[in-house]
């Protein structure tokens, strides 16, 4: 599933990630890439321990703990710290799949990547192109976001973001393990809060028994 979860960021946390972006040194941004990504990827990127990777990372983490959608659609295990990118104009990222296992920078960790997630940090109408690509069953994604705004989809989806021809876009970008691996049994517990969340305006006794049924399904496919 794709989700589109807005206003991740507050408009100060943007203004700051952006002032912080504006003056940062980007290197490389195959430093990353797996071995059949770094043939196809041609963008900019922060290095994991530089000063301004590790201040934004943290509001980024903080800002997704409080966010309910992002928890309810990921139910979310462990967060990779976020990375930060900038395509420039000619640059993109070819089609790819992010790699299934990371290891955590400065740990002994791994993590499996069920999910990617792009956070977007510049305004859409400050550059043209860089649109992210995603190839879903049903046919080819095309996602470019307002500033602040985030984009949730299956690690296991080819993708790729199509190349830069006016301005620069940069985005934060990172994985999720989620407690539940499957992604249809995620989709059906996202709908299954949803639709929970719209009838308990209406203050019906059935919602107890279907919050139990959520509970329970959690609690069979979960992992913790």
């Amino acid at each position: 599933m794709l989700i589109a979860i807005p206003d991740v960021l507050s408009e100060t946390e943007l203004a700051l990630a952006q002032s912080r972006l504006a003056t940062a040194h980007w290197g490389d941004g195959r430093v990353t890439a797996g071995h059949q990504s770094a043939r196809v990827k041609h963008n900019l990127q922060l290095a994991e321990d530089s000063a301004e990777a590790r201040e934004l990372g943290e509001i980024v983490l903080r800002a997704l703990e409080r966010n309910a959608l992002f928890m309810t659609a990921a139910l979310p295990r462990h967060v990779f710290p976020p990375l930060f990118n900038r395509y420039e104009s000619g640059m993109e990222f070819g089609a790819h799949v992010d790699n299934a296992i990371r290891p955590v920078p400065g740990s002994a960790r791994r993590i499996r990547t069920d999910l990617s997630a792009t956070l977007f940090l510049t305004a859409p109408q400050d550059y043209d192109g860089g649109e992210l690509l995603i190839e879903e069953p049903s046919g080819l994604r095309s996602i470019k976001l307002r500033a602040g705004h985030m984009i949730l989809y299956p690690a296991t989806h080819l993708h790729r973001v199509s190349a830069v021809t006016r301005g620069a876009r940069t985005a934060a970008f990172f994985w999720i393990q989620s407690m539940v691996k499957d992604d249809g049994e995620r989709q059906m517990l996202f709908d299954l809060d949803r639709a929970i969340v719209e009838l308990g305006q209406a203050d019906h006794p059935a919602i107890a028994r279907l919050t139990a049924v959520y509970h329970n399904l959690v609690r069979k496919w979960g992992e913790v």
